[in-house]
């Protein structure tokens, strides 16, 4: 008999919603205050997820949600490095 893997959900902080943690984008700030995008999942520091959607980066964007829940100022360098990687995926 095969044990079902517990698959790691994450509450996206633009729309509320529950994903798989490998469908979501982390975005992490440091110790230091930078944040940046972190596509491992493993860098140190405070994280929040978004979904791969370009709705809910504009969502984020709009409500500041995550710079609320990072309690960070978010470069707008983070949004459109979002939208970049959200574009390549939809290429593949």
């Amino acid at each position: 008999m095969a044990i079902q893997k517990k698959i790691p959900l994450r509450k996206c902080v633009a729309t509320g919603e529950m994903f798989p943690k490998k469908e979501m984008i982390r975005i992490v700030r440091s110790k230091e205050g930078e944040v940046s995008v972190d596509l491992t999942g493993k860098k140190p520091g405070r994280g929040a997820y978004v979904s791969k959607t370009l709705n809910a980066v504009d969502k984020a964007k709009k409500k500041n949600s995550l710079g609320n829940h990072l309690e960070a100022t978010i470069p707008h360098e983070i949004y459109d490095e979002l939208i970049v990687i959200i574009e390549r995926e939809k290429l593949k």
